[in-house]
């Protein structure tokens, strides 16, 4: 009895201190990751057809090589920073250089069920998408060698400090109170500001307002947007961390905000142009689904909706608002991203409902005013953090490498001046 009861205590105790990965949450989070990957190439196809024929294939690629530099800037250095032990509330330190130390037992303070490997791939793929959304800022007329240094310096020192402050163990907006269920802030408001100070640093492609810039293949924006919603699933729905029910309720949210959005727009365009815009339905979606981010895993459907309306409303006042200005954000990062993650930030304070998820908060319509309050700092903050630094390192950039290809380069398009190939031969 006496040798029973001690196994008995030696299993607990081992049980306690080796947590167990579970299979299906592990195999629900690896879909996670391989459903926001396709969301890069995807943004490849949205961002593609919207610029002209002769630049298709470079803003195509501007997406795809992302994949591959943050993926290598990642597993390196840019998880350690993001994630890794804390340093002083503001970044990770550099422990985990290389995946030192992040192998295929869970990491109980971030998920308790999964392979800390698993959790590390999952968040690569936001790490890889945010700094690929910034580039429809700067389409038709970036430099490529140019570009490739910006990623990689703008993902390590503006995304992974925004990821530690928001999600990682010590990271100060967390321990303010702050909720983002899957990158409202570290995502979206940050690729959208940063896109911002991209354009203002840049300044408008030769030929802005005088000539043609009309979208070359909106049929590949489609097939892009519908890319991109079909893999938000896993951004919003992975982000539980497990397949349970907080996955599911994410998941559905995600779906109905969508959809609010795009009808919402089509609407606005209905109202304000007279026809209902088919860019203007996708581009909907895809600001709904913004919106939705940050409040995926703490609202019910009823929030999702409203969520979804007022970023089709929102983002689309935004995005008429640059176009009456001389602002050329080539693909108005800002008004759909920027907007859609403020409105979403904010209304996570409005609407979070403790029901929803208990580890999360009440917001203010269930008598938590402070959460509002607590997500307002975070928008302002990130605006103002992710807007400065991106203005200095692109202003640095374009003094040591040359930010813009010549005039004639432009003019010959991207696909040629900096690949030597083009997109179609026709």
């Amino acid at each position: 009895m006496f040798i029973e009861s001690s196994i008995s205590l030696a299993q607990a105790v081992t049980s306690q201190a080796k947590p167990e990965v579970s299979a299906g949450d592990t195999a629900w989070i690896l879909a996670s990751a391989a459903l926001v990957m396709v969301m890069t190439p995807a943004l490849g196809f949205f961002y593609g057809g919207m610029v002209r024929k002769k630049n298709a294939l470079s803003t195509i690629n501007w997406s795809f090589i992302t994949i591959a530099l943050i993926s290598l800037q990642w597993v390196l250095w840019g998880y350690s920073l993001a994630f890794g032990p804390d340093k002083g509330h503001f970044i990770g330190n550099l422990s985990w250089f290389g995946l030192n130390g992040v192998g295929q037992e869970p990491n109980p303070d971030y998920a308790s069920t999964i392979p800390h490997l698993a959790f590390m791939i999952y968040q690569a793929m936001f790490a890889i998408i945010t700094p690929a959304i910034v580039t429809g800022a700067l389409a038709e007329r970036m430099k490529f060698s140019t570009f490739v240094v910006f990623s990689v310096i703008w993902a390590t020192i503006v995304y992974d400090p925004i990821a530690h402050w928001v999600w990682g163990v010590g990271g100060w907006l967390r321990e303010f109170g702050v909720l983002d269920f899957a990158g409202g802030s570290v995502v979206h408001i940050a690729a959208g500001v940063s896109a911002l100070a991209a354009a203002l640093v840049a300044g408008r492609r030769h030929g802005y307002g005088k000539e043609p810039m009309d979208p070359h293949d909106t049929t590949m924006v489609v097939l892009g947007a519908g890319l991109l919603w079909f893999g938000w699933f896993g951004f919003n729905g992975g982000s539980a961390l497990t397949s349970g029910g907080l996955a599911t309720s994410a998941f559905v949210v995600t779906n109905t905000a969508a959809s609010a959005g795009a009808v919402t727009w089509m609407i606005m365009a209905w109202i304000f142009g007279g026809k209902p815009s088919v860019i203007g339905m996708v581009s909907g979606a895809v600001v709904g689904l913004g919106a939705i981010t940050p409040a995926s895993g703490y609202v019910g459907v009823s929030a999702a909706i409203a969520i979804g309306v007022g970023a089709g409303v929102f983002c689309f006042l935004a995005v008429r608002l640059r176009s009456r200005s001389k602002v050329d954000d080539s693909l108005d990062v800002w008004g759909c991203h920027g907007i859609g993650g403020t409105w979403g930030m904010l209304a996570t304070g409005i609407f979070a409902n403790k029901a929803i998820n208990p580890a999360g908060a009440d917001g203010l319509l269930y008598g938590n005013p402070m959460q509002l309050w607590k997500q307002f700092v975070a928008v302002v903050v990130v605006w103002v953090f992710a807007f400065s630094i991106t203005w200095i390192i692109l202003k640095v950039l374009d003094l040591t490498m040359g930010l813009r290809v010549k005039e004639h380069e432009e003019e010959l398009g991207l696909d040629l001046s900096q690949h030597g190939e083009t997109a179609y031969r026709i």
